[in-house]
């Protein structure tokens, strides 16, 4: 029997600390962060089926914006009953397996998140600054096509680094210092040698988050280049709204997951990175509803009509 073997047949699951500080609001929080959880996976779901329901909702942008709001259900789905959990009993084992499928699941969906995003500020630079192409590239199977490639690149993305994790000897502590199983404090519970793992998990959080950003950014500027020809002083203010309310989103998106991964090595704080986990997993989840969706007034009109259908079958 192997080394790797022998670590998790002598201790075959990780126990998640969470907030041992706040331990004694534990039933408080839980109460927050479960309101907050339902809300979130409401609000996403409530897009889905709108989107799916009215045909005048079916094109790309709400394709984008109900696959993005699928994701994001599965997302905080992965992470928060382990943390409520944690909340409502303290601290919460979990297996090994649990815990390497738990992170491979977090960090593909994760990645997956962010190139959706690119291709939502794509899609939103195409109407805007490209309307008479837009039909013809934004078509069906385009559209299609852009979302399979997000989970292809996610996926592909997070096997190598989640599989070399999985190969890593675990002689110490099993105590993960954190509410799920990430992949940095996984690494830094291993015995192993840790040097080639750190630098492929920086050289892909560099590599997702500056290609998503860059895209955004690019985009975003063409469109705000774009609002400011606009003849009319209602249509550029209404544009900059939409635009702003975009990037209070992505501003805690990329800043949140920025801290977390991109941190030079020697500035790890434990605490700090929990509390830009949570904005990460609780906090944009619950915004991309209102901000992105729940605002607009053709998804206002598509729930009007569908209250007023439910209204006459009765």
């Amino acid at each position: 029997m192997n080394g790797d073997a022998r670590n998790r047949t002598a201790a075959p699951e990780f126990t998640l600390e969470g907030f041992p500080a706040v331990q004694h609001l534990g039933k408080v929080l839980f109460s927050v962060h479960l309101l907050m959880y339902l809300a979130s996976v409401a609000g996403n779901t409530l897009i889905i089926t709108i989107t799916w329901a009215d045909h005048h909702l079916q094109t790309p942008m709400y394709f984008f914006l109900s696959s993005f709001s699928f994701l994001e259900c599965c997302f905080t789905t992965t992470v928060i009953p382990k943390l409520l959990a944690i909340f409502l009993l303290g601290r919460q084992k979990i297996s090994f397996a649990a815990c390497i499928t738990q992170a491979f699941v977090f960090l593909f969906l994760g990645a997956t998140v962010f190139f959706l995003m690119a291709v939502l500020s794509l899609d939103r630079y195409m109407a805007i600054c490209k309307p008479l192409y837009y039909p013809t590239i934004m078509n069906p199977r385009m559209c299609s096509l852009l979302v399979s490639a997000c989970l292809v690149l996610g996926f592909s993305l997070m096997v190598v680094p989640v599989t070399k994790l999985s190969q890593l000897s675990f002689c110490g502590s099993r105590v993960i210092p954190h509410f799920f199983c990430d992949l940095g404090p996984l690494i830094n519970l291993s015995c192993s040698d840790i040097r080639s793992i750190e630098m492929l998990a920086f050289g892909l959080a560099l590599f997702i988050l500056s290609t998503s950003f860059i895209i955004t950014i690019i985009s975003y500027s063409n469109i705000v280049v774009t609002i400011l020809h606009l003849p009319s002083a209602k249509e550029r203010q209404k544009a900059f709204s939409t635009c702003s309310s975009h990037f209070i989103v992505l501003s805690l998106m990329y800043g949140s997951c920025v801290f977390i991964y991109m941190k030079p090595k020697g500035t790890n704080q434990l605490d700090s990175n929990k509390g830009a986990a949570l904005v990460n997993t609780v906090v944009t989840p619950l915004l991309n509803p209102v901000i992105y969706t729940l605002r607009n007034k053709q998804v206002h009109q598509a729930l009007r009509n569908a209250l007023t259908r439910v209204r006459l079958q009765k």
